[in-house]
Order: structure tokens, then sequence, then C-alpha cells
């Protein structure tokens, strides 16, 4: 029997958050990142997200991963699919953007400032 070699599991999962990042960053981040720095409104209300999700994360004790950020954010879609939230089909408005749109720009924007070669 071959046991796994738990570097190639590390780099592995680590890939597979950074590739979930990237996907959010595509989806969400990248209209919305534009969006909060022409309006200090939207950035400041990022702002405050993304100190709820390093709160969340323990983030003043632990440094934030790309890991970490995309398991809260599955987290955070997973409940909102639970309660009846459908992605939508039309792009976000995010001169009034929901909750769950301006929580998830968040963790763009903490993910970017991770490593922002690769979730640009």
């Amino acid at each position: 029997m071959r046991v796994p070699n738990k570097r190639v599991a590390s780099r592995s999962a680590a890939g597979s958050a950074r590739s979930a990042l990237i996907a959010l960053t595509a989806s969400v981040g990248t209209d919305g990142l534009a969006a909060a720095a022409a309006s200090a409104g939207l950035l400041a209300l990022v702002d405050q997200h993304a100190a709820a999700v390093r709160d969340s994360l323990d983030g003043d004790r632990r440094p934030l991963t790309v890991a970490a950020l995309a398991g809260y954010a599955e987290g955070v879609r997973a409940a909102a699919t639970e309660h009846g939230w459908q992605p939508a089909t039309e792009p976000t408005d995010w001169t009034a953007p929901d909750w769950l749109h301006t929580r998830l720009l968040a963790v763009c924007a903490l993910a970017r400032s991770l490593d922002p070669r690769h979730l640009a």
C-alpha cells in the first residue's frame, strides 16, 4: 500500500484554495473592487466586512491564509444557499450590494492583500 505524501497533499489543498479564490475574484472581486476604488462609501463597507472576516478567522492571533479565506467564502455561500440564495444571473449592482456580495468582496480584498500576483 502506498502512503500519500503529505507535502503533495498540502500543495494540492493550497492550489485548490487558490483556485477557489481566483474564481471568486473573477465572479465578484474584479468588478467589486473596481467599484469600491471609485466609491468611498462602498470601500468603507468592504473594510468593515474585511475586519469582521479577520475577526471570524482570528486574524489578530494568527496570519490569514489563502486556505482559511477560501474555506470562509465557501461556508458563507453554503449558508446562504441553505437559506434559499441562488447566484444572480445579472451583474452585481455595486451601488447597493447585498450583505452576501459585500462579504464575499471583503474576502476578495483580503485575498488580494495576501497574494496580489495570483489573485489580481
